[in-house]
C-alpha cells in the first residue's frame, strides 16, 4: 500500500514488526497523541514511514527513562527549531534527575555498607555468622539509619 506521494502505508502488524512495539502499545501511543493523527482506511489505521520513525523515538526515549507524559509535549514541538530547542531542554532537566538519583542511590548503599560494618563489629558475633539472629538479639549496637531516609526508625528495637 502506499500514498499518493509515493510514501509507504502499513497496517498496524507491520509497524509493530518494524518498531518493535506492540499493537497494543501503538495504539496506546495514539490516544495520547503521541503520533498525530493517525489516517484510517475503513476501519484499519494505516500507518506511514513518518509514523514508524516516531515510534522508534518514543521507544528509545522511554529506555532513556522518559516517560510518555513527558514524551507528549515534547514530541509536539519538534516541528521547529524551537522545539529542538525545548527538547535539549527536556534532555538536561532528565539528566540532572538521574544524576540525583544516582547520588540517593550511592547514599542508600554507602548505608547499607555502614550497617553491615556494625553489624560485623558486633563482639557478640564471633567468627560464626550463620546463627545471625540470636547475636544480633545479643548485640547492643542498634545500627545507625541510612543517610537521607529519615523513615527507618532503628531506635524501637
Amino acid at each position: 500500500m502506499s500514498t499518493s506521494g509515493g510514501g509507504k502505508l502499513m497496517y498496524i502488524g507491520e509497524i509493530a514488526k518494524q518498531t518493535g512495539a506492540s499493537p497494543k502499545a501503538l495504539r496506546h501511543y495514539e490516544a495520547l497523541g503521541l503520533l498525530g493523527p493517525i489516517r484510517r482506511v475503513g476501519v484499519y489505521r494505516v500507518y506511514s514511514d513518518t509514523t514508524v520513525r516516531q515510534v522508534k523515538l518514543i521507544r528509545h526515549a522511554q529506555g532513556l527513562g522518559f516517560r510518555l507524559h513527558e514524551l507528549s509535549t515534547l514530541l509536539e514541538d519538534v516541528a521547529d527549531d524551537a522545539g529542538w530547542l525545548g527538547l535539549i531542554a527536556q534532555i538536561r532537566l532528565k539528566q540532572a534527575s538521574i544524576q540525583r538519583e544516582i547520588e540517593r542511590l550511592r547514599a542508600l548503599e554507602s548505608g547499607l555498607d555502614r550497617i553491615v560494618d556494625e553489624i560485623l563489629a558486633c563482639p557478640e558475633m564471633g567468627d560464626d555468622l550463620s546463627p545471625m539472629q540470636d547475636s544480633l538479639a545479643q548485640c547492643d549496637t542498634a545500627p545507625a539509619p541510612p543517610v537521607g531516609d529519615e523513615r527507618v526508625d532503628y531506635a524501637e528495637k
